[in-house]
């Protein structure tokens, strides 16, 4: 069987969990099937992060410089669509890849399976970026997924907005396999060469360690709720430290928005950090490991790959009881999840902004003030990682979903 991944992120290229899913799910299906990958970015140079034997990186079409990014996203899912000519089986990531996915379905006569990783119908925000490219966006999910043979939603939380933002879908073509994530990469530093490194990092980035710490990772973006975190720190304890790992916003309203509430919230405490760039894998891990807790304030969020890393990490994780958040963290067992009134508008919008931030602020405070219970739950969260969240069922549940879809 000769699948072709078909992704808009691809290493060295990662900037979300999209791109995280695809680089795990390539790497474990490898010894099992043929994979191909299609990915944007243009060609990887040998010796370099993501050249690997079956990776194609394509360039935008020369002539489209200049016009609508979602207009030179088309130009590279027709050289995609191309591309894949011989595939048993082509399986896109992100609305960004699914139009490629579905021109090739009707070019080569091969089945289309789609991963759901967010849904454009539930981010309105980004027509903030893309004006109308983001109807352009809109018209190639839609179609991709009204067509599509197969669609992986990676939480039950997903498969309910699937099929309530398009009704169209036969609700038997969608199948439930949660993201995944590869424990080795994600645990505390044990021996003595990996603790003096988390500690050199911790000591560039101005973070105490063995200091009541509260800890978020994720983009600046409305989905994200960062600015409801940012109020609902105001509410926990002055001596509690606090280190956000926020970066490439969406737009420059929204970080403007951030820089000012950070700068409130370092007006009225000493330990507050926030860091824009992009962490490598190993000084993240060190910054997760120095905190207590881990906090996931989104309006919407499919799955989270963070919370998964966070837990591996034997930390508690306080999230929004929306999406597919609540399949991954279990309420009172591996952290808290926050009860959340929202509107049905597709921005997910907070009805009561100020009775979500005062719960968020509630349960971080809970664990902030009663580290035996922290360190408690972040035991059962690595458990709870290791029992289900593990890269070869995943693997395996996949190959379920395309030998589904070929018979």
């Amino acid at each position: 069987m000769r699948v072709d991944l078909l992704t808009r992120e691809y290493p060295p290229f990662i900037y979300g969990g999209a791109g995280v899913h695809v680089n795990e799910l390539a790497r474990v299906l490898r010894p099992l099937i043929d994979v191909r990958v299609h990915a944007f970015d243009g060609p990887r140079l040998p010796g370099t992060p993501g050249a690997d034997p079956g990776v194609t990186g394509y360039s935008e079409l020369a002539g489209l410089e200049g016009t609508n990014p979602a207009l030179k996203t088309f130009g590279v899912d027709l050289q995609i669509a191309q591309g894949v000519a011989g595939a048993d089986l082509v399986h896109s990531h992100t609305w960004y890849a699914n139009f490629a996915g579905h021109l090739a379905h009707l070019l080569h006569d091969v089945p289309h399976v789609i991963s759901a990783h967010s849904l454009e119908p539930l981010r309105p925000w980004k027509a903030e970026q893309l004006g109308g490219g983001y109807r352009l966006s809109s018209f190639a999910e839609k179609t991709a997924y009204e067509g599509a043979a197969g669609i992986i939603a990676v939480s039950n939380g997903m498969r309910d907005d699937i099929l309530r933002c398009y009704p169209a879908v036969d609700p038997e073509k969608v199948h439930v396999v949660h993201n995944g994530i590869d424990l080795s990469d994600w645990a505390r530093p044990e021996t003595e060469t990996a603790q003096a490194a988390a500690q050199a990092t911790l000591g560039r980035l101005g973070i105490l360690p063995d200091v009541p710490t509260v800890v978020f990772v994720g983009r600046i973006t409305r989905q994200k709720g960062l600015p409801h975190l940012l109020r609902a720190l105001r509410q926990i304890p002055a001596d509690a430290q606090i280190v956000l790992c926020a970066g490439a916003p969406d737009t420059p309203e929204i970080m403007a928005e951030v820089e000012a509430l950070v700068a409130q919230l370092q007006a009225e405490r000493p330990l507050v950090h926030l860091i824009t760039e992009m962490l490598p894998r190993e000084e993240l891990v060190a910054v997760l490991a120095a905190a207590t807790v881990f906090v996931t304030p989104s309006v919407y969020e499919p799955l989270g790959i963070v919370n998964l890393e966070a837990m591996a990490v034997n930390l508690p994780v306080v999230g929004t009881a929306t999406g597919g958040i609540p399949d991954v963290i279990v309420d009172g067992e591996t952290g808290y999840l926050v009860p959340i009134e929202q509107l049905n508008d597709g921005t997910g919008t907070p009805v009561n902004p100020e009775k979500f931030q005062a719960d968020l602020a509630e349960r971080i405070t809970a664990l902030l003030e009663n580290p035996k219970l922290a360190k408690q739950m972040g035991a059962a969260g690595r458990k709870r990682v290791e029992d289900h969240f593990a890269w070869t069922a995943i693997a395996e549940r996949t190959l379920e979903v395309y030998r589904h879809v070929l018979r």
